[in-house]
């Protein structure tokens, strides 16, 4: 099996990153390049993954505020509609229904 260190599609940058110039669909040495090509994909949507997760992280205390801002606002709203809903009942019980 190839290293991947040793393919021709793999290049090592001045810092130690590697670029990858193989594509599953078209230039693929081995079979194994394959599975390596997986792992890669896997890594790369899991570092996604945590990232938006610190994000959400970030964003939940807002949230959280926000949440408690509109129940405050919404409970102030039921409230002063609440004469309303009392003069309906006691409409009701004056006509008998």
């Amino acid at each position: 099996m190839i290293q991947c260190k040793d393919c021709d599609l793999c290049e090592a940058g001045s810092d130690g990153k590697r670029t990858f110039k193989c594509d599953p669909f078209s230039n693929i040495k081995e079979p194994e390049c394959i599975a390596k090509w997986q792992l890669i994909r896997l890594d790369m949507l899991l570092a996604s993954y945590q990232a938006m997760l610190r994000w959400y992280g970030k964003l939940a205390p807002i949230q959280d505020k926000l949440f408690r801002y509109m129940e405050r606002e919404i409970e102030d709203i039921d409230e002063s509609e609440r004469w309303k809903i009392d003069e309906e009942e006691e409409n009701d019980e004056q006509m008998g229904v």
